[in-house]
Order: structure tokens, then C-alpha cells, then sequence
């Protein structure tokens, strides 16, 4: 079996989810927008810089799942699907999972942001399986904490290395796309690495590794483009 592994935020999507949920928060003044916006752009500095502590953003960033009802979150979801994430969607993401599936292989999203908001990005772009972080569920509700090992740097490679030995069928051949220096744990022990429109600390290891760089932001890619 071939496994096609996707980071999202920067790399499927022009964008970051996380971000753009905590914006949407604002805008619907469900949050205070002052004090959450600054907050959860200081978060987002942090994640670029390779220094984002996970749990403290969880307990942040997860703070609004427990004040609200599950359905006026997930309408607010299927609200936020469709006027922020849709239009963000690289238009070669869905060109190069397609290739990836036609190819026999199973695909896969690895995101750090939280399952709540990935999972019906996930389920837009037909991919087979997301791991994602997880928030913890108590009796139908959120409680604000994270549920498991988070999804996020070596969290990443812990949990990819769980989910393989849960599948009928070993992976013989594993291909990672991401953006982002955070994943380089989980680049380092793909068989393929592919850079996708990555920051400069990923640039640089891409091109010292040799690893292909490519962009999904302009028009799809073509089959002889990518690994």
C-alpha cells in the first residue's frame, strides 16, 4: 500500500483554518473580539516560529466548544465551511489528491488543528482518513482539554506510527506534503518529502535535503509534476 499524507493549513489551503475559525469567532462576536483576536494571532506568530505550546493554545483555542450548544457550533461550522474555507482551497489540492487516489494509494490529512474544524475539510476534499488533534468529549460536550497525544510536531510521527498499526494492510511507501518546519519530524521519516509553498525554515532543509518543492496555489499540477 502507498500512503499520500497531507499537512492542511498552508498546504492545501491558502490559509490557516485555526486562524480563520478564531477570526470567525470575532466577527460573529460570539468572543471578545479585542482581547481573542490579539490572542489568537500571538498563538499563530508562535506556531510559525516553531515555538507554539500546544496545550496552551488548546485551552485557549478550544475555550469557545464549551460555551456554545453542539448545534449552534455546528451550524456555525457549516457557516464557516462555506464563506472561509471553500474559497481558500489551493487549486491544485484537489488535482493532486485525485492523482494520488487514481495511483491506488490511501490518502491521509496529519493537521495539528483540532478535529472539529478539519473534519469537514477533510470530508470536502475526499480524503480517506484524518488524524487530527483531538478535543476531548464528556457526555456530547467539549470540555476545553485535548483528548490523546496532540497532532503537532513529534506528536505527529507518535501518532501516524498508531494509526499504521491499526490497518489491515502495511504502507509501503509513504509520501508527506507540508508547508511548514513544525513537521519536520514527520518529513524526516517519510519516504518522500514534498515541500508544499513551504516557510523559509522548511525552504532551506528542502534544498539542502533535495527534497522537490512545488506550490498548489496557481493552476493544478500535472501528473509528471510532483513524486
Amino acid at each position: 500500500m502507498r500512503l499520500a499524507i497531507f499537512d492542511l493549513d498552508h498546504t492545501l489551503l491558502a490559509g490557516d483554518s485555526d486562524l480563520l475559525w478564531g477570526q470567525y469567532l470575532c466577527r460573529l462576536g460570539v468572543v471578545d473580539p479585542a482581547y481573542y483576536a490579539a490572542e489568537n494571532l500571538r498563538f499563530y506568530q508562535a506556531y510559525q516560529a516553531g515555538t507554539l505550546d500546544i496545550h496552551a493554545f488548546a485551552a485557549f483555542s478550544l475555550k469557545p466548544l464549551t460555551e456554545h450548544p453542539r448545534a449552534q457550533l455546528e451550524a456555525w461550522r457549516a457557516d464557516f465551511m462555506q464563506t472561509v474555507v471553500e474559497p481558500i482551497i489551493c487549486p491544485g489540492a484537489d488535482p493532486l489528491i485525485a492523482r494520488h487516489r487514481a495511483e491506488g494509494a490511501v490518502t491521509l490529512i496529519m493537521t495539528a488543528t483540532n478535529r472539529f474544524i478539519t473534519e469537514p475539510i477533510a470530508a470536502r476534499l475526499g480524503v480517506d482518513h484524518l488524524i487530527a488533534t483531538d478535543p476531548e468529549e464528556i457526555d456530547g460536550r467539549f470540555t476545553g482539554r485535548i483528548a490523546g497525544t496532540p497532532n503537532f510536531q513529534h506528536g505527529k510521527v507518535t501518532r501516524l506510527a498508531a494509526w499504521r498499526q491499526t490497518q489491515a494492510e502495511a504502507a509501503d511507501h509513504v509520501t508527506f506534503y507540508s508547508d511548514s518546519r513544525n513537521d519536520l519530524p514527520l518529513l524526516e521519516v517519510a519516504d518522500q518529502a514534498v515541500a508544499v509553498d513551504p516557510d523559509e525554515v522548511l525552504r532551506a532543509e528542502a534544498e539542502g535535503r533535495g527534497w522537490p518543492i512545488i506550490s498548489l496555489r496557481s493552476a493544478p499540477l500535472k501528473a509528471t509534476d510532483t513524486p
